[in-house]
């Protein structure tokens, strides 16, 4: 049983390319001289191996170049020759890396002592895992999360604005699968015109998608899977000891935004630190049509900081905190554009404050061994919104009345595991806890809920034979719930799971199966629908899920195909509104359908172009994103297309996206046909090595002007219902520099 965690810290790229090589596979290799750290991360990524190394050993210490075609212990072989590190094997896929032995004035190789390192078991991957790679974050250059998950037709995400931004896996919202930021427990259920999980892509080095079935050890709550988004540290920027500042600033010609970050980062003798800020300020941006949405101006700061110290003995201590901060005029409701026939003394807008904070505690082993390889998190994150809530006018008077409703949900969590390595695989044993709180409060009234739960888990990760790669888990969880009129219940409940994959035609074709069972206690109600007089009756419905997925992943000669079919069941997700009677109403949710891709990769270059078609139910209706609210919503078919090609000698990178969003028309009586849409995304880069890596880019977002809503937009069903437009066409420069 192999943690979550550790496995965001292996290697990413695409779960087409996830595939582990055995020793003795042939694959085609393509890397460049580099520091060693990135080219060992870049060789994990291609094969599937998993490193173990103490962190200061690849420091100031670049790889030879690797290219042709061979084994990847060969391969290994090449990256390291004459860097003054040499390597064992711990399994048909796992190496530890150690000081090479050193020949003494006599001629005489000196032997050094073992060091007791363990990889981590060879492990498969997901059914249906994404895994967004920094490489992949830089090609993209994202600016809000819509960007981030560009590309994967089976994630969406709503809204234009970064404070509004909601994210659906197989059409399921994300507050029903398990989220994390650096191993953090993110609990932001505040306002449903709000986001749920605003984070500065600038930050981002990895986001792990589960769709579906994830393991145990992603966390509890991991209904219809989970997200992992891993933030940068100093050890991304430096290879070894020394300073060093980064600079990124762009400009969005469409609402004059600006967008400035900085960073500043050292390493010294097992000591890190990392500085990063962001500053973004703009004016309202026009759709397609050249109207100018109104609340879409853009005010936010965001900051990260990290401070790390790991002893000559491998153990590492890591202190990160994380924070993002929107504050500017939005819509009245902040993911709605409009919504005709309300009363005409509510303002088109309203000012929005959100914050979020994340404080993230971390210790690992750098050094562990077959029975040690331990990871203790404790954390505390907290989403505070506050906006005006607005009154009817008194008498006479057209003006109305204000007074700030403040929505606040917070989450005291962590875990303690440990890896135990078992030959063909691991084992991961642990516990986990949180403390949910979620309240809201004005001066007219003032609700809370709580929820406590202790978690315990195992995961198998193993490898039976060199074909066969199994994972399964179980977890059991006790939960304490405490409703807003102060009524407690205890629930609990197992969750269990079981995927592999198979290599038909070993290098060529490879199955793929998962299924899951969770539990996932009474969730948390809307701060801004709470009621402290809601009747509870018998006490709310734990939410519980089951998820089936299968698959076929096919290679040649740089070609990738691969193609799944899932199905998600969710049974009694809470969904309560603000009336008496409401607070423990509960709804039935499936999303099933299908997902196709196809790609090519070449030495410099790629593309890549994926379909899905997802049909989602809510009760045994058509979704819609009202009913779906935390739920779900509508989703249809949907094409991506995209691809970038490298000219090396030229330093010059060029590519495209292109993204089709088909008609949906499997809605209920008397609601809209979703619209189709169809946009066009450009870009060119140069990076010029001599002055400080200095990098400019240019990108054309919406090369066509279209005007359309992001298909998981709010309210697109509804005959009243402007929806939230996404910018018309947008000229976005990009420069950026290492000192």
């Amino acid at each position: 049983m192999t943690s979550t965690a550790l496995g965001a810290t292996l290697t990413a790229l695409p779960a087409a390319a996830q595939q582990t090589a055995p020793a003795d596979a042939v694959a085609t290799f393509s890397l460049p001289a580099q520091p060693l750290r990135s080219a060992l991360d870049a060789f994990s990524r291609q094969t599937g191996w998993q490193i173990a190394y103490p962190g200061t050993l690849t420091d100031g210490r670049t790889s030879r170049p690797v290219s042709g075609s061979m084994p990847p212990a060969r391969a290994l072989d090449a990256l390291l020759a004459g860097t003054g590190v040499t390597y064992r094997l711990t399994g048909p896929a796992t190496a530890t890396l150690a000081p090479a032995p050193v020949a003494s004035s006599g001629g005489d190789a000196m032997a050094l002592d073992p060091v007791s390192v363990s990889a981590a078991a060879l492990a498969p991957s997901a059914p249906a895992q994404i895994v967004i790679g920094e490489k992949e974050l830089e090609l993209k250059n994202p600016t809000d999360l819509r960007e981030v998950f560009a590309g994967e037709p089976a994630i969406r995400v709503g809204s234009s604005v970064p404070m509004s931004q909601k994210v659906y896996v197989d059409g399921v919202e994300e507050t029903n699968l398990s989220v994390n930021i650096d191993g953090s427990r993110q609990n932001n259920k505040v306002f449903h015109h709000n986001g749920t999980t605003l984070i500065d892509p600038v930050f981002l080095k990895t986001v792990r998608v589960d769709a579906g079935v994830a393991p145990a050890d992603a966390g509890p709550g991991a209904l219809a899977g989970s997200i992992a988004y891993e933030t940068k540290d100093a050890r991304d920027f430096l290879s070894g000891d020394g300073i060093g500042a980064f600079v990124k600033s762009s400009f969005g010609t469409n609402g004059s935004v600006f967008n400035n970050s900085v960073a500043t980062y050292g390493r010294h003798k097992g000591l890190e630190g990392l500085g990063y800020f962001t500053y973004a300020k703009g004016a309202r941006f026009k759709d397609g049509d050249g109207r100018k949405v109104e609340g879409t101006k853009t005010d936010l700061k965001s900051g990260l900081g990290k401070v790390a110290f790991e002893t000559d003995a491998g153990h590492r201590f890591q202190v990160s905190y994380e924070r993002v901060y929107d504050d500017a005029p939005r819509p009245f409701r902040a993911n709605v554009g409009f919504i005709s026939g309300r009363p005409a003394w509510e303002p088109r807008v309203r000012d929005y404050t959100l914050d979020r904070q994340n404080l993230v505690f971390t210790y690992t082993d750098r050094l562990p061994t077959e029975l040690w390889n331990p990871k203790l998190v404790v954390a505390y994150g907290r989403t505070d919104v506050e906006t005006p809530i607005f009154t009817r006018p008194v008498g006479a008077s057209t003006v109305p009345g204000s007074y700030p409703g403040t929505g606040t949900t917070s989450s005291l969590n962590g875990k303690l595991e440990n890896a135990f390595n078992v030959g063909m695989g691991t084992i991961t044993a642990g516990t986990d806890f949180y403390v949910d709180r979620a309240k809201y409060e004005d001066q007219t009234m003032s609700a809370t809920e709580k929820a406590r739960n202790v978690g315990i888990y195992g995961q198998a990760r193993l490898s039976p034979t060199e074909r066969l790669r199994l994972s399964f888990g179980i977890r059991g969880d006790q939960q304490w719930f405490e409703g807003t009129t102060g009524e407690e219940w205890t629930n609990g409940g197992a969750s269990y799971n079981v995927s592999g994959e198979f290599d038909i035609l070993p290098e060529y074709l490879t199955a793929k199966a998962g299924w899951s069972r969770g539990w996932g206690g009474v969730q948390l109600a809307e701060n801004f629908i709470m009621n402290p007089v809601w009747r509870y009756g018998a006490g709310p419905q734990p939410v519980t899920s089951t998820n089936l997925t299968a698959g076929l992943v096919g290679r040649y000669q740089g070609f990738t195909a691969e193609g799944r079919v899932f199905r998600t069941d969710l049974d009694d997700v809470r969904a309560p509104r603000f009336a008496a009677g409401s607070g423990t109403l509960t709804r039935d949710l499936r999303s099933k359908g299908y997902e196709l891709g196809l790609g090519y990769a070449w030495e410099t270059g790629f593309v890549r172009a994926k379909y899905a078609d997802i049909d989602v139910t809510i009760d045994g209706l058509p979704a819609d994103s009202d009913t779906g609210t935390y739920l779900a919503t509508p989703m249809g078919r949907i094409y991506t297309v995209g691809g970038a090609h490298t000219i090396p000698k030229w330093e010059l990178t060029f590519g495209a996206d292109v993204e089709i969003v088909l008609d949906y028309n499997k809605v209920q009586a008397g609601q809209r046909p979703l619209k189709g849409y169809e946009t066009v995304n450009l870009f060119v880069e140069h990076r010029i090595p001599q002055y400080s890596n200095l990098t400019l880019r240019a990108d054309v977002r919406n090369l066509f002007d279209e005007t359309y809503a992001d298909r998981a937009t709010y309210g697109q069903e509804f005959g009243t219902v402007t929806p939230l437009y996404q910018p018309g066409r947008t000229f976005l420069l990009t420069a950026s520099a290492t000192f």
